[in-house]
Parts: C-alpha cells; structure tokens; sequence
C-alpha cells in the first residue's frame, strides 16, 4: 500500500541506550540518566495547549517524571488474564504488527509477522518475549495477541492423536458450552474484529481531537495547507469509521458470537472505503512535512505535548498516522481468517467470501491509484524531454502510459510514408520523429485524440483506401470526421501488441470512469513545475535513467531507524509480463534524473 524518506527526529532525552528500551528495565538496578529538554528557538504560547499547566517542555517534563503509563489497549484486565495464563503454564503467543528494529542486546527484534511467545508481561509497556533462542523486551503495542491461542503453529485443520486431521465439521471435538472448536475459533475472530475496530475509532479521535483540534488553536505555528498535508482526509475516514462500527455492532451477537453476520458490513461500505485512497497517496507528503517541522523544537515539544495530554501511547505523530495505511491493509487478512473458520453451510459464509474479495479489490484500487499518482512525475519528465513541444501538457487529459514503439505512418494525399516513434497514453496517441544525429532526441509531430477512433485490423495486401499494399498493418478511423491514418508494424507479432494496447487503452478509460479516478490540477501544475526545474534549456537531452528503472526503483517511506520501527503494510504491485515494452522506452526515450 518503497525508496525510504528520512525521518530525522530530534531526540528529546539524551541516554546511551536504545530509544525503544523501557524505562526502569534498561539495565537491572540501573536508572536512566535524563537531561531535561532545552527550547533554542521559543516557547509556545501557554494558552493554546497546556492553560495554567506551564509550557510545553515542563509539561513534558511532569509527564516523563511521573508514573503516568500508558500502555496499548486492553489494560490491566487483559495484561492480568495474560500473567495469569502465563503463570498457569500456558503458552502464550503474539503477533507482530510491526517491525521492531534495536541495536540493544536486551531488546527482542523481528519482522512484522513473526510469532512471539509471551513470557512476561507484568509491564503494561514493555513485555519479555521469545523467538526461538532470542529472548529479550519489546513493545507491547507493537504486537496483537493471537486470535485463536489454542490453534497450533500449523494451520487448521487441527492434529489429533493418532495423526488424523480433526473433523471440526462434524462437531466431534466440542470447546466449552457445546460449541466447535471451529466454531471457537469463529468467535475469537469476531471479538478480535469488533475490538479492533473500537480501538481503532478511539485512535483515529485522539488523532483529531489530540493533535489536529490543538494544530488549529496554533495559527501562527500551522497553516490550513500545513494541516492538510500532515493529516489529510483522516477526519474523512474518522467519519466513516464511526458508521462502519455502529454497523459492525448491529450485527455482532454477544450472545453467540459465532453465529454474527458481519459480511454484510464489509460489502456495504466497500465504496465508503476508497476514501483510504487520497489517505494513502498523501501519507508519503506528510511524512516529509513532518520530517521538516519535526527539526524545529518547538515543533517537537508542541506534539508530544499533545500526546501527553490527549494520554496516547509512546509512539511519535508520525507512527500514528501511518495506523489508517495499515488497517486498510489488515482487512484481506481479518476476513482470510474469519472465512477459514466459517462453515460453507453458516448464514455469513458467501457474505464473508463476497467481502473477502471486495475488500482484496479496494486494497488493489488504493495500489494502483498510488502507482498512477507516483507515475505523472514520471509523464512530466518525459514531456520535458521532448523538443519542440506543441499543445497542452500531456497530463491535461493523461495520466497513463499504455505502450509505445516504432511504427511506418502512412498519410494521404500520395501516400507518403513516415518512420515515427508513437506513445499511447489514455485519451491519446502522441507522435514524435528521431534525430537524424542523436538517436536518442525525440521531436513532437502531432497528437491524435483516441476517444473519437475506432481500431480496423487491416488485411495483407493492396489498400482500397490509400491504393497500396500493405503488411502487418491497421487503421485509426475518426468517427465524426471520416479520417483515417494508416500504419504499419514491422513484424505480425508487433502488430498484434498494438492491437491488444489499444484495447487496453480503452479498457483503462472506461475504469477510470468508474472508478472516478482523476488527478487534481494541483498535483498536475507540481508535478510539471518538477519537470520543468530539472529540466536545463539549450542543451541537448541525454538518456539518464529509463522510464522503467524510476518506475521499479520508487520506494514506501519508512519510519527511522532511531526510533523503534514501525514498517508499512504494503500493497503489492501487480505482476507484469516482460515486454520488449521497457526495453524501447530505455533505448529510445530520454528521461531526466
């Protein structure tokens, strides 16, 4: 949903161990030596935030040198039952959400994924965990407890004595009151979906109540802009949070939780959804204007201020805001699991499959729009690229490369051929001509308008039309003016390519049509304004790096490496077959760094 955007966050206590290492557990015996924060650049105003409390960095202070504790959801009922467990001689595992990166040696690392066994969890922050023959302490909002503790490491279906599978089906294997396991496992899933939703509604209103309430109180430190970058259309998806979650309850039965219908929801918000999709292809902006505020101490004090006062857990703003790109991401794999443990013959079995795959869709949509909304710095390097440049921009109508490659265009009157280099992009069909001398350097020619054409294959052999013959060859036809343009491929094979791009052209059209996907003028002037700044006037463009090679080199922000770390849950890219496509585009179109 992955080139790394340095995040450099000014520390705000000086101590030799890992940032992420727990208060207190550290070093056995040892206490931590804390210097107190100093503004070089001015106070903020007392008012706006703290009232009579003081400033910023005393209420910092008060905060850190207090026992104030705020652990992840769940508190001290689940941290007690979990102690319990464990001291009862029960396995307890977790799952890591995120990574957690540490170069202290009494600190636990992993990989957003692995499995954890729980050994201590006495501190509400920091628990004691094992990975194999690792152990060490990690944080405890950095994992889930498995849904299902009961459930071996291998997947369902259970193994019984005897080595036979477990019939869960056939309601041999009972747990507690006549239930399944299957049926069990169904229920720890819904409760652990209809809990995270609830923890997940209060952390998207700490974020609009903690932080972007008290930003707008501050209008000599943010601007509406600034706001707008930083936290995007979160209110949005806080709004439709809310809906979503009264649904969720409507259908969750606290009687038998099992027996809940909650595909349903999932299908009928689906579209509701797609708002994660400005969210998203905006968060990678908001880390950098985070990165930017955040080397200004003001800045720094003013959010962990925040923070303190709205008594969120230790996890800096742009941790928080990296929460939305993840949980639009966990729903394939909430629903993957609760369809697992729902029975072909249960009530929500084809809603939750019909919700599986919506959801799969939605996190595919989200994807794609990313990849189109990084492609256009791309499309404006291009244009730049190009000498002699008539007309609109490109991306006035475009946003899409489709194909390109070398074709023979034939013309009326006298049927005069051209070698020319074609780009087809959505709506159009852009023409440029080769340097005699530098092979590399593209002229524009002329544009043609794809939404008035219809595609005719053309047979081998004389053209009535032009009165020629003709090989691997296929017409473009105006349907308002009658005009035709003929062309002509090398090789069949080729041919056929440009047959099938432009049905994909139109194809591409039609889903951006129902989709609504359409870039904003906003982000079409920046991203031309980019182009423009590389580009050096007078000189002659010389291929740097190919089309391709910036399209697979664009890279996810990451969170710093000084800070525990969280790694985004990323989408991935759809698969594309090899092509003589890219290698065209490298050979023949000059890019700009």
């Amino acid at each position: 949903i992955t080139s790394a955007v340095a995040f450099d966050v000014l520390p705000l206590k000086l101590h030799p161990f890992s940032q992420s290492t727990p208060t207190g557990l550290d070093c056995v015996g040892w206490k931590r030596h804390t210097s107190s924060p100093v503004i070089t650049d001015g106070a903020l105003d007392k008012t706006a935030l703290t009232d009579d409390v003081g400033s910023e960095e005393d209420l910092y202070e008060d905060f850190r040198s207090s026992n104030h504790r705020y652990g992840h959801p769940g508190g001290g009922g689940e941290q007690l039952a979990i102690n319990e467990l464990i001291s009862d001689g029960s396995v307890v595992y977790a799952e890591a959400l995120w990574d957690h990166v540490t170069m202290d040696d009494q600190e636990l690392g992993f990989k957003a994924g692995d499995v954890i066994e729980v050994m201590d969890a006495t501190n509400k922050e920091w628990w004691w965990g094992r990975i194999l023959d690792s152990e060490g302490w990690f944080p405890a909002s950095f994992v889930r407890l498995r849904v299902n503790q009961d459930e071996p490491m291998e997947d369902y279906p259970l193994k019984v004595e005897g080595g036979k599978e477990d019939d869960s089906s056939s309601g041999t294997r009972r747990f507690g009151m006549g239930q399944t396991t299957k049926d069990q496992m169904r229920t720890n899933v819904i409760n652990e979906i209809i809990s995270t939703e609830r923890d997940y509604i209060k952390h998207l209103k700490d974020i609009c109540e903690g932080y972007i309430k008290q930003c707008r109180k501050r209008a000599d430190m943010f601007t509406e802009e600034q706001l707008k970058t930083i936290f995007g259309n979160i209110e949005d998806i806080y709004r439709c949070q809310k809906k979503f979650v009264k649904a969720l309850e409507k259908k969750f039965n606290k009687d038998h939780p099992h027996l809940s219908e909650v595909g349903s929801c999932f299908l009928e918000y689906q579209t509701e959804f797609q708002i994660y999709s400005e969210y998203c292809n905006n968060h990678p902006n908001a880390c950098m204007e985070l990165s930017r505020l955040t080397k200004v101490n003001k800045y720094v004090y003013f959010f962990e201020a925040c923070r303190l006062l709205q008594k969120m857990i230790d996890i800096s703003l742009d941790g928080f805001l990296l929460t939305p790109v993840q949980k639009i991401c966990k729903y394939p794999l909430q629903l993957a699991e609760l369809l697992k443990y729902t029975n072909p013959q249960h009530r929500d079995f084809k809603d939750v499959e019909a919700a599986l795959n919506a959801m799969k869709n939605v996190a595919r949509l989200i994807n794609e729009r990313k990849r189109r909304l990084e492609n256009i710095d791309k499309i404006a390097q291009w244009q730049s690229s190009i000498e002699d440049w008539e007309g609109e921009d490109v991306l006035v109508r475009s946003s899409e490369l489709i194909y390109s490659g070398e074709l023979t265009k034939i013309s009326h009157p006298q049927a005069k051929s051209q070698q020319r280099m074609f780009f087809l992009f959505d709506h159009q069909l852009v023409c440029c001509k080769k340097d005699l001398l530098r092979r590399d350097i593209l002229y524009y020619k002329s544009r043609i308008n794809m939404d008035d054409m219809e595609i005719l294959d053309v047979e081998d052999g004389k053209d009535k039309d032009f009165n020629i013959s003709v090989k691997n060859a296929f017409k473009l036809h105006c349907r308002d003016t009658e005009e035709v343009h003929l062309f002509c491929a090398k090789k069949p094979e080729q041919k056929q390519r440009w047959l099938k791009a432009f049905e994909n052209e139109r194809r591409q059209v039609q889903l951006d049509q129902e989709t609504g996907f359409s870039i904003t003028e906003v982000q079409k002037k920046q991203a031309m304004l980019n182009a423009s700044k590389q580009h050096h006037t007078g000189k002659p463009k010389a291929v740097t790096r190919p089309y391709y090679d910036f399209l697979m080199r664009q890279k996810h922000p990451t969170l710093p490496t000084t800070l525990p770390q969280q790694q985004v849950f990323m989408l991935a890219e759809p698969k594309r077959k090899p092509s003589n496509f890219w290698q065209n585009i490298s050979r023949l179109t000059p890019f700009r760094k």
